[in-house]
């Protein structure tokens, strides 16, 4: 017979074991969003390298200075572009542990937005962002990153014939917090799915040709990173309508309360 305290090491280890398969987890559920929007990323990058070459080109062929700024001008813009795509790609993919910093949420939505812009307009999803204040929030900004990049794939997949990609941050009706929220115009989510939308592994969809979604993971993960965050998650949605999600999470202390607690 095991002892209590055998018993205990042994739960310790499967506590550990389990930790590290959902770290696990989190980070293939971020190689596979990078993995949807690999094509678009491409396709963008194909532009940039385009107006590179034929801004280049047209600074070589002309020796006036007018010309060549205004060459050196679209090249430098084009370079900017991609450097922040590519910042964005790194941040996005790359793990960050438990570190947490405050950050402006409308800049870690600005961010993940330069990721899935050309992915929403091939897909023929007009977007529209509205930053209605900047609230500072102690987040770990990679695990914000993946919620809000797995809320949007989500909506871009519920509006298979293309739509309206409305995405924003507030500050709540609630004393404290700040909100995000992701509203799309498709399909919406039908009543007796709603109750169940956080559980693991519950999903309506069926993975795609490439392997990718249909785990029933992704809204789960999300919630669970919320709510570790000491913040809520809602969704509100209309069958043939749309749906939304809104992530309230509570605001940065100032330095001073900090200091004084």
């Amino acid at each position: 017979m095991n002892s209590p305290e055998s018993l205990q090491n042994r739960l310790t280890e499967l506590e550990a074991e389990n930790a590290r398969l959902k770290d696990a987890l989190a980070h293939a559920q971020r190689l596979a969003n990078v993995g949807q929007l690999a094509s678009s990323i491409t396709h963008e990058f194909n532009n940039i390298l385009t107006t590179v070459i034929n801004y280049a080109k047209m600074g070589l062929r002309h020796k006036d200075a007018n010309t060549r700024d205004k060459a050196f001008d679209r090249i430098l813009s084009a370079g900017q572009r991609a450097s922040k795509i590519t910042t964005g790609m790194l941040a996005y993919a790359r793990p960050k542990g438990d570190r947490r910093d405050e950050i402006d949420l409308g800049q870690v939505l600005a961010d993940v937005l330069v990721l899935v812009e050309k992915d929403l307009q091939m897909h023929r999803i007009r977007l529209q962002a509205d930053v209605l204040a900047n609230p500072i929030c102690e987040v770990n900004v990679s695990q914000l990153h993946q919620v809000l990049m797995n809320l949007i794939v989500n909506a871009r997949q519920a509006m298979k014939d293309g739509g309206m990609l409305t995405v924003g941050v507030r500050l709540s009706e609630d004393k404290g917090m700040g909100e995000l929220f992701v509203r799309d115009t498709g399909s919406g989510i039908p009543a007796e799915h709603m109750r169940k939308i956080f559980e693991p592994f519950f999903t309506t969809k069926t993975a795609d040709e490439l392997g990718q979604g249909g785990t029933g993971l992704g809204l789960s993960f999300c919630k669970e990173v919320i709510e570790a965050h000491k913040g809520r998650m809602r969704v509100e949605s209309t069958v043939g309508q749309g749906t939304t999600f809104t992530l309230k999470l509570p605001l940065a202390k100032p330095a001073a309360s900090r200091k004084s607690a």
